[in-house]
């Protein structure tokens, strides 16, 4: 809207301005310049326009990775003396198979998640704002949602409704069977959470996720944010009344999460190392009262080679602990087996650095990993605890 002043006027009568005129053009400006400034104030970014596609060509060659053979060396046994047929004492080897490539050409794979009645992995490719879906059945890939909010972590619940962790949105949601979208937490204290990250599911349904600040440090994983949050938390929904109750608050950035088979153990990492070298990169157990929704008796589980970190979870039913490795030392890449104990049972190296995994097939027994640009998958010897 534009108003337009009143300049003397040369045939007027005494030749001066029309004050009246001008104060109300000037009235007029400055009301229009107030109504801008509120307009300007209410419109918001698009939410996860992060990243862009990369090309239609695979960069990465699908299938066995190079050079494989049975059994495959990328599996390393820590237990000594190794025999010819496969790496003694670890629940990776399953025989005559190999580590292979399923799906390749995104920016950074994270999150995955097996749904058994569909046979098929979700996960997220955060830059590109995407979640994809691998069928299992016949390999083929495809999105299952754009734009996610720059979704990272996934995980199903005990009604096969899928939990995701939202960057840019800055919350928890869950997907319900009708395909509406509730969103479960994006406050805490009446403050915005940071950028969850994580989450899993209890039997009882609650759902503990937590909230480090990877996601709003920037505009590629999510959008650039303040933190309104005082410190990185661990949190717990309560499953029926919805309340967000704080669990841990000791964390530098808490990050992936997984419940022991019986949920008596709580296993979550810290990546603090990412903000500081003299900040821990490893695994904390902690017991769990699940009535209570309480934690207690930390201690740390397994301490990772700095400077990789691990960042993804799972167990499988004899509570062996898998977890992710990456963002070091190359040779470090892959996937570490522990014992419940904490001690390490082998090595799965892959190619690229490496952020979560998930157990899924028809048997539980292939293991999905999210490796950067690409979805890797292997056969075990274990099965997956399934439990979200």
């Amino acid at each position: 809207m534009t108003t337009s002043l009143t300049f003397p006027d040369p045939q007027h009568q005494g030749g001066g301005f029309n004050r009246r005129k001008l104060l109300t053009g000037a009235a007029a400006l400055a009301g229009s310049a107030v109504t801008m400034k509120a307009a300007s104030a209410a419109t918001v970014a698009p939410f996860g326009q992060t990243g862009a596609p990369t090309t239609a060509t695979q960069p990465l060659p699908l299938g066995p990775l190079p050079g494989a053979r049975y059994p495959d060396s990328r599996l390393e046994s820590m237990k000594k003396p190794k025999v010819s047929f496969g790496p003694t004492g670890f629940p990776a080897f399953a025989g005559t198979m190999a580590v292979e490539r399923v799906a390749t050409g995104f920016r950074w794979a994270e999150g995955p998640v097996y749904f058994a009645a569909g046979r098929y992995v979700l996960f997220s490719d955060i830059p590109n704002n995407r979640i994809m879906r691998f069928s299992e059945d016949d390999g083929h890939l495809s999105v299952y949602r754009q734009p996610s909010m720059n979704s990272n972590g996934n995980t199903i619940d005990r009604e096969g409704r899928l939990i995701t962790c939202e960057h840019s949105g800055r919350r928890v949601t869950r997907t319900e069977l009708d395909g509406s979208i509730t969103i479960i937490a994006d406050k805490y204290n009446g403050k915005k959470l940071n950028s969850p990250n994580d989450a899993v599911v209890a039997a009882d349904g609650s759902i503990w996720f937590c909230d480090p600040a990877y996601g709003i440090g920037g505009y590629y994983e999510g959008i650039k944010a303040e933190p309104e949050q005082e410190k990185k938390n661990v949190y717990r929904v309560d499953p029926k009344s919805g309340d967000i109750k704080m669990v841990v608050d000791d964390f530098v950035q808490p990050n992936g999460l997984c419940f022991s088979p019986d949920e008596k153990k709580l296993y979550i990492c810290d990546t603090g190392f990412t903000d500081g070298p003299d900040n821990p990169s490893h695994i904390r157990v902690f017991d769990v009262d699940l009535a209570a929704g309480k934690l207690s008796n930390s201690k740390v589980f397994a301490d990772m080679p700095k400077p990789s970190i691990t960042d993804g979870l799972r167990c499988d039913t004899a509570g062996r602990l898998w977890c992710s490795v990456g963002w070091g030392d190359p040779n470090e890449d892959g996937v570490r087996c522990y014992t419940p104990d904490g001690d390490l049972l082998g090595k799965i190296h892959i190619p690229e650095t490496v952020a979560n995994l998930c157990f899924g097939g028809q048997q539980r027994n292939r293991l999905y990993i999210c490796g950067s640009s690409s979805l890797y998958a292997v056969y075990t010897s274990a099965q997956g605890a399934m439990k979200p």
